[in-house]
């Protein structure tokens, strides 16, 4: 029987690194789409490497997506791609638009054209309930996004739901909550904060900067999480889920389990700036998992104290 194939978009990211390992455990043949960069960006995959067969393409260029799913010949595809640091996205708008709802229609387009039996996988955010209107949110709650990030994450939702129903495509749809591990990038929350304590515990920082200490979100490891995208290509019927651990906690307790861990007070070294305010904050996000766990037995194996205590050690091993 032929190993099945699969096609990762930002495969260098947290998100498809983790996922490039799960698909080579399951025995596909990995290909990843990576953008033409001034500076290597491939630390998080580069144990990877020979495993993997790369390819030039980017979300903005249709003609790169169409040659990319012509040469891998993928039965699924992961659309992780994206602008995804939201306090950028006021920075950016437009390209954030460009690459978030306008790329995610040349992808299914792609898709469409090439092969409409190829299985798609696209990343929706919890931040599109923003100013949410229930809690907690599940895959029937309206959507109000609070950021150009949110509002461009809502668009690439619904073309994927128009493309599913209008071209009968196998396209879903995972509503992720915040998702973090040892390779989140330095400016999310989470690995400021451990990336923060490593280096104070080690005496290369004196002071930790932070925004909003009283925003809560829903914070699960990023692993368990990409296993949750393949299970949702593999199921008969297409639909969009919401992956959430379904607890909540808030910033400052982040802080306090990633101080104590090391033996540190956190209020001798945290400020508040703020410089790190969103313009418009999204304060109380905490997902309902449960179709996802009722439909493929999906739950999450690590803890919230499990993932800081985790993120921790592998920074305070990262500044030896």
């Amino acid at each position: 029987m032929a190993h099945k194939r699969a096609l990762i978009t930002g495969i260098t990211g947290q998100d498809g690194s983790y996922l490039a390992e799960l698909l080579l455990e399951q025995g596909y043949e990995v290909f990843g789409l990576t953008r033409r960069l001034s500076a290597d960006n491939y630390w998080r995959i580069n144990h990877l490497r020979d495993k993997l067969t790369l390819m030039p393409g980017d979300l903005l260029d249709q003609l790169s997506l169409i040659r990319a799913i012509e040469r891998a010949q993928p039965d699924e595809v992961y659309n992780l791609a994206a602008m995804s640091f939201v306090p950028a996205s006021w920075d950016q708008p437009m390209l954030t638009g460009e690459f978030n709802s306008q790329g995610v229609t040349r992808m299914l387009e792609a898709v469409r054209v090439v092969n409409p039996k190829i299985r798609l996988y696209q990343a929706s955010s919890s931040e599109m309930y923003g100013k949410v209107r229930e809690v907690p949110q599940r895959e029937t709650t309206p959507f109000y996004p609070r950021s150009p990030y949110g509002v461009s994450k809502v668009f690439a939702h619904y073309i994927t739901v128009n493309y599913r129903e209008s071209y009968n495509l196998f396209a879903v749809s995972g509503i992720l909550f915040n998702h973090e591990s040892p390779r989140r990038g330095l400016e999310f929350v989470t690995r400021k904060v451990t990336d923060g304590v490593a280096r104070i515990k080690k005496g290369k920082s004196k002071e930790l900067r932070l925004g909003n200490l009283t925003a809560h979100r829903d914070w699960g490891f990023a692993g368990d999480y990409v296993r949750a995208m393949w299970l949702m290509l593999q199921q008969q019927e297409p639909d969009d889920y919401v992956i959430s651990t379904g607890e909540s906690h808030s910033v400052q307790e982040l802080v306090e389990i990633a101080f104590g861990h090391v033996g540190l007070n956190w209020q001798d070294y945290v400020i508040q700036d703020p410089a790190f305010l969103r313009p418009a904050e999204v304060d109380h996000l905490i997902g309902d998992p449960s179709k996802a766990r009722e439909k493929f037995g999906w739950t999450p194996s690590v803890s919230f104290a499990g993932l800081v205590t985790m993120m921790v050690d592998a920074d305070m091993e990262r500044h030896a």
